[in-house]
């Protein structure tokens, strides 16, 4: 059963309108900074507390099957998100993956090479990469008696998260307007936090992969910044 394209209900629209130009800025000017960094948006959560006690291994559960089982919700959860957001995520809106003005992500080919696709393609690829794999008995092992291949799994759900972190990136940057629109900024900042608490504490995100190159920073690695202070994340 495939995941990919079901919409989560909608939430009521608020009074008023978020054009595209007064939602993505709190002021004009090269200074200015996305609202998803900028106070109450950026700390709009659905809990407090710090995000690292509920990404601990339970007890008596294999470290794998869980890594897996979260795999799978964030797959789930974020999909449902991009639901939402999808029509307004087209071809003519979205050209490129992008993830701040200078940040493109490239897609790669079964070839090894490098391309650039709008975002909805992309996104599309991902999510539909990460169903089959999810359907891959010999990736994600459902019956009993059958394991997880230790070399390959951890290296698969590397990859796996470092694409999720890119379409988290693309939605913050391209249509965080629309999520506050929908008034759903504490849910999707509350999935973020618990997706980067994850994977840190799983090792399945570097800084790098949050922060970006020096002369391409990922704008959300400031707002991964902004949680660890205020004691959301890893201190």
């Amino acid at each position: 059963m495939s995941f990919f394209g079901r919409r989560q209900k909608r939430s009521p629209t608020p009074t008023g309108s978020l054009s595209r130009k007064n939602s993505m800025t709190d002021a004009d000017g090269p200074n200015a900074k996305p609202l998803y960094l900028c106070s109450p948006f950026a700390d709009a959560a659905l809990v407090n507390g710090n995000f690292k006690t509920i990404v601990m291994l339970p007890k008596y559960v294999n470290d794998m099957e869980w890594v897996a089982v979260n795999i799978y919700d964030f797959y789930t959860n974020l999909n449902e998100f991009y639901g939402c957001i999808t029509e307004c995520c087209t071809q003519h809106s979205c050209p490129t993956m992008s993830a701040g003005p200078n940040l493109n992500y490239l897609w790669t080919t079964p070839e090894r090479k490098q391309v650039s696709l709008s975002a909805p393609t992309y996104i599309d690829s991902v999510m539909s990469s990460v169903q089959n794999l999810i359907d891959d008995e010999n990736v994600f092992p459902t019956k009993s008696g059958q394991e997880f291949h230790k070399e390959s799994f951890p290296v698969t759900v590397k990859h796996v998260y470092r694409q999720f972190l890119r379409i988290f990136a693309h939605i913050y940057h391209a249509h965080f307007h629309q999520i506050l629109h929908l008034r759903a900024e504490p849910h999707f900042n509350s999935l973020f936090a618990h997706f980067l608490a994850f994977g840190r504490e799983w090792q399945l995100l570097d800084e790098r992969d949050i922060r970006g190159d020096p002369s391409t920073p990922v704008g959300v690695g400031l707002l991964w910044e902004r949680w660890r202070s205020s004691g959301k994340l890893e201190s």
